[in-house]
């Protein structure tokens, strides 16, 4: 059986000499651990933070009315 494809909204903090820096992420998964993967492989790869900095507060499945993301936003309006 093929699963669902959900929206996660992921939110935590990147913590930094200075002071953290708070994000809010959108993916699209079958699963939040899925979702919570692409966002740790998404922060190493373009802003280069190691997994260990990346303290996450809440991970949420929303609904495509809730999506902010303007990218997220385009592709589901393709389905």
């Amino acid at each position: 059986m093929v699963g669902m494809i959900k929206i996660y909204r992921i939110s935590g903090k990147i913590l930094s000499k200075e002071e953290p820096m708070f994000f809010r992420k959108e993916y699209r998964a079958l699963k939040k651990e899925d979702a919570l993967e692409y966002l740790y492989s998404e922060m190493g790869s373009k802003h280069h933070v190691k997994r260990t900095l990346i303290k996450i507060e809440k991970i949420e499945e929303i609904s495509e009315d809730e999506v902010t993301d303007p990218i997220l936003q385009s592709i589901i309006r393709m389905y």
